[in-house]
């Protein structure tokens, strides 16, 4: 009975690698601020990045930051919308951030917040990182929380304003109960899948490839 969810996993991670070799191909326009430094990494977001689900140190943050060796501050605030998140600005350019990695948008969508709001508030939100010297990679979520309208503006938006994209980070994870800890959270396994497909394309912001 252990080969079923092993073969799921192992299918979710092929599936992954799929999703970070196109990334990689529409993130290959010009970065503004690229490469980052990586002194000051910060996840700014809300529930998927402050780790609901799991326990401290299992969230993708913490996964991703073991990977690279380096320490990435988590200011993920569950529940937060994009314009609560702007409140939160100033606090978060006190810490200087030289890569800011935004995954916003889901709770804008189930408040039923109008998809051109949430893209005006998440363009004010990465402008002004952009503008402090930060590198930043936004991160699409699609699925049960997020539709194909958000892909589609999402993609526009960070080509617009020279930021990194990574599209459906939880495509086939959401709805897979062998990665999720409830309908909209990843457990540890689903949490792992997030921090192995954001790495080649952080790796490529810090000019790991280079």
């Amino acid at each position: 009975m252990r080969r079923l969810p092993l073969f799921l996993f192992g299918a979710t991670l092929i599936a992954g690698s799929l999703l970070v070799a196109w990334a990689w191909r529409i993130t290959r326009y010009p970065i503004r601020n690229a490469p980052s430094a990586g002194r000051a990494m910060v996840a700014f977001g809300d529930s998927l990045v402050s780790g609901a689900g799991v326990k401290p140190g299992e969230e993708w943050v913490a996964l991703l930051s073991a990977s690279l060796k380096r320490p990435i501050v988590n200011a993920g605030v569950p529940g937060d919308t994009t314009a609560a998140a702007i409140t939160r600005l100033d606090q978060l350019q006190e810490l200087h951030p030289d890569l800011v990695i935004v995954l916003l948008g889901g709770n804008d969508a189930l408040q039923r917040v109008p998809p051109d709001q949430t893209v005006a508030n998440l363009r004010r939100i990465m402008t002004r990182l952009q503008d402090g010297g930060a590198v930043v990679l936004l991160v699409g979520v699609r699925g049960g929380v997020i539709g194909d309208p958000y892909h589609r503006k999402f993609a526009k938006l960070a080509r617009e304003t020279s930021a990194a994209y990574v599209p459906n980070i939880l495509d086939s994870v959401l709805g897979n109960d062998y990665l999720m800890a409830d309908e909209l959270h990843p457990n540890f396994r689903g949490q792992r899948v997030m921090a192995e497909r954001l790495l080649p394309t952080v790796q490529w912001l810090l000019g790991q490839d280079r």
